[in-house]
């Protein structure tokens, strides 16, 4: 299995409406993907401003880039992203997931 992270920040005031459409928008889209094995977003205030983590679960790197195109590594943006987010951050990581 492999796991997607994608990391955004939005700020403080904005992060209700942001994790609206996360939850709308960006959660069924990446679990609509075939090889899709969930998608979990994960959201930490620090002060002014909210982290955004999204963490995605995949079969197979040919899943991912069903949903990304085949630059997989670079991150995939919404149209309503640059409203909320602070900055787009280029690029996402990759891991493989191993248990018992």
């Amino acid at each position: 299995m492999i796991v997607r992270n994608w990391h955004g920040r939005a700020p403080a005031a904005l992060s209700d409406r942001y994790l609206t459409l996360m939850r709308e928008v960006a959660l069924p889209d990446y679990k609509s993907t075939p090889g899709n094995l969930g998608a979990w977003c994960l959201t930490r205030r620090e002060g002014e401003i909210t982290h955004f983590e999204m963490l995605t679960f995949w079969t197979d790197l040919d899943a991912i880039k069903r949903f990304a195109g085949e630059d997989f590594e670079r991150a995939k943006y919404y149209d309503f992203d640059a409203e909320f987010l602070i900055e787009k951050e280029p690029f996402v990581r990759h891991y493989e997931a191993v248990s018992e």
